[in-house]
């Protein structure tokens, strides 16, 4: 069984999609837009949703978060109660994450070791996505 977080942007999935990629160094999987919808489903994006992202893949490590643009009537939001936890190879990727991901967001915890964590921090980047990010140093 695997469990992945799948965020619903509003118009700007690609935008956010763009600054993972950066922040974690990394490059997004498949991405499709409405718009490569096959024309023979009868599907037709709404007006200006052309050019929205249906389904993008992040993948970190061995993870994956899903992305998309929400349509107009799509429910789905982000919620304060959601955050996703990131766990990176070194001090050093969780500052250059953390430097990205901050910028227009808001901090809630500036990167510092923790008595659970050799090196974490919490933000909320400006898309409204909570980051938890940490480091710990392996055992082996």
């Amino acid at each position: 069984m695997t469990v992945s977080p799948y965020l619903a942007f509003n118009g700007n999935c690609t935008q956010a999609l763009a600054l993972y990629e950066e922040a974690f160094g990394v490059k997004a999987g498949m991405t499709m837009r409405y718009v490569d919808s096959p024309p023979e489903e009868g599907y037709e994006p709404p007006a200006g949703t052309e050019d929205f992202i249906m389904h993008a893949q992040l993948i970190l490590g061995s993870s994956t978060i899903f992305m998309c643009d929400a349509m107009p009537d799509n429910k789905c939001s982000f919620t304060s109660g959601i955050s996703i936890h990131v766990s990176l190879d070194s001090e050093r990727a969780v500052k250059t994450a953390f430097d990205i991901l901050k910028v227009g967001g808001e901090v809630d915890m500036e990167p510092a070791p923790t008595f659970w964590s050799q090196y974490f921090c919490i933000l909320t980047d400006k898309f409204g996505v909570c980051w938890m990010l940490s480091y710990q140093e392996s055992a082996d």
